[in-house]
């Protein structure tokens, strides 16, 4: 009775707003398209969606089935471009998502070693989510997820990368260069600078100021870690970063490192992958190599 291609229309009609719009990405005419619906509705018993001028809106049924074919579908579509790939002797691509802006350069250097031992496997990167990147994750949009922040639960495992400590990275000739550490407090009349991510996500915040009851004075957001240290070591603003990023931006810029805290505030980065994907050679191999780098 429910076919995969009543499935395909309803996601479709949600996604593009119009029966013309979805019938033109399924490649059906808007009468074959209408036909197909009508025909589910009436082996259902029941309406998908009414219309409300010329617009569409889903029944209880509809939004059922929406969801459905929000679960059902991006897994038919991973296990058919897995059999698609074995069936033409290679492995596609690997997509990676990114919940750790400041660990682009580190994956870089992975990258380029994995290239070169996978000829077969493209790699594609992806920074921004609609959605948080364990759901991305879930529900197949990406392969392999790159996170300080793993969530365990059925169905994904988290494989620890490396640690690292959170340090404050100031200017040369800001006034808290060359301390061993400082306190959330000494940090009230200070512009900080961050990634453009909820408060909550940060771990400056959660790890060290709201524990204090403490806050710095402004928040500004920057989307790029280049441009973020450029600011600082202007004497625009403090950031908090990876030790081992500002040890080799400090290589080459007039910034400095300060632990956050007497105690400091200790990381890990964990690459996640779902449990059905244990054994594929080449994702396992990435892993192995993002371990060694």
């Amino acid at each position: 009775m429910l076919e995969r291609i009543h499935l395909s229309i309803i996601r479709e009609v949600d996604r593009r707003g119009s029966l013309t719009a979805a019938a033109e990405v399924l490649f059906l005419t808007q009468s074959a398209l209408s036909h197909s619906i009508r025909k589910l509705e009436q082996q259902l018993g029941t309406e998908v969606w009414t219309r409300e001028g010329r617009a569409l809106r889903l029944t209880q049924a509809g939004e059922s089935l929406l969801g459905l074919a929000r679960r059902v579908l991006p897994q038919l579509e991973h296990a058919e471009r897995q059999m698609q790939q074995y069936a033409q002797g290679q492995r596609g691509t690997l997509r990676i998502g990114m919940e750790c802006h400041p660990c682009y350069q580190w994956l870089l250097r992975v990258v380029a070693p994995y290239l070169a031992s996978w000829p077969e496997v493209d790699v594609d990167v992806k920074q921004k989510f609609q959605f948080g990147g364990l759901q991305a994750l879930s529900t197949y949009e990406v392969d392999l997820l790159v996170t300080p922040d793993p969530l365990f639960k059925p169905g994904l495992r988290f494989v620890p990368v490396f640690d690292y400590e959170q340090m404050l990275v100031v200017g040369r000739h800001h006034p808290l260069a060359g301390r061993e550490f400082v306190e959330p407090c000494d940090l009230s009349d200070e512009v900080l600078i961050t990634y453009p991510v909820d408060i909550e996500r940060l771990d400056i915040y959660n790890q060290f100021f709201v524990p204090a009851g403490c806050a710095p004075r402004e928040r500004k957001t920057i989307e790029t870690t280049d441009i973020m240290v450029q600011m600082v070591a202007g004497g625009r603003g403090v950031a908090a970063l990876p030790g081992w990023l500002v040890q080799e931006y400090g290589a080459r810029m007039p910034v400095a490192p300060v632990r956050l805290g007497r105690e400091g505030i200790a990381k890990q980065i964990f690459l996640g992958t779902r449990d059905e994907d244990a054994g594929l050679d080449y994702l396992e191999a990435f892993v192995v190599l993002a371990r060694e780098t």
